[in-house]
């Protein structure tokens, strides 16, 4: 029951920062109590998991803009929903470390969409490597919700044309990119120190959090997150 008023706090703290900049979205306030220091997490990641539901679509047509959920291009041909899972579980493992917070918790991701480029987009024009997921913050022991699923957008720019040429010359591959784009949201969100960073802000799409009454369920847009 402690923890689950500790969770509330947080919960209560978001709110407040909701309420008083209803039309403000911002990225760079961590996930935190009411009371917390701005460089101390609030949570403990205990464990992580990540789920990529196989009713996602994904598809290999070599077009501008693809029709599907997962668009893919950035490994060898094959489960594209295990590789999009991998990527997810790579840039938590950078991202949580260090958040020792006084809640612990475990991130339970579901993915909702993760549309790289094609083939033909990458080399040409270029785009966006648009990425949805949802968070949801579990007891580490009982498996029970201590705080409302957040849906995040964590859609940034994807290098096209002779840049992605240079890019994956000097080794920053579409997995890197994105792997280490990731890495940098949660450990940014998650307020922890480190080396890791998100791309420029003219590099990708303003991040959009949504409160959710269940998970997977998208409620009002807040500020309070991502």
């Amino acid at each position: 029951m402690k923890r689950v008023r500790m969770a509330a706090m947080i919960v209560l703290g978001m709110a407040v920062s909701g309420c008083t900049a209803v039309d403000t979205v911002s990225r760079s306030t961590p996930f935190q109590g009411p009371t917390a220091a701005a460089t101390a997490p609030a949570m403990q990641v205990d464990a992580f998991q990540v789920r990529v539901p196989r009713s996602l679509k994904a598809s290999e047509a070599n077009l501008f803009y693809p029709p599907g959920d997962i668009v893919w291009r950035g490994e060898p041909l094959g489960d594209r929903h295990a590789q999009v899972q991998k990527i997810f579980e790579q840039s938590l493992e950078m991202g949580t470390q260090g958040a020792k917070g006084a809640v612990p918790v475990m991130l339970d991701i579901e993915v909702n969409r993760f549309h790289a480029l094609s083939e033909k987009t990458r080399y040409t024009v270029g785009g966006r490597h648009e990425i949805r997921f949802v968070v949801n913050f579990l007891d580490p022991e009982t498996k029970e919700p201590v705080a409302k699923p957040r849906e995040i957008d964590a859609t940034f720019k994807g290098y096209g044309g002779t840049r992605a040429v240079e890019a994956e010359r000097n080794g920053m591959t579409q997995k890197v990119r994105i792997t280490n784009h990731l890495a940098g949201v949660f450990q940014k969100e998650l307020g922890v120190k480190g080396d890791l960073q998100e791309d420029p802000a003219e590099n990708r799409s303003a991040g959009v959090s949504h409160d959710a009454a269940s998970p997977l369920q998208t409620g009002a847009r807040t500020n309070s997150l991502f």
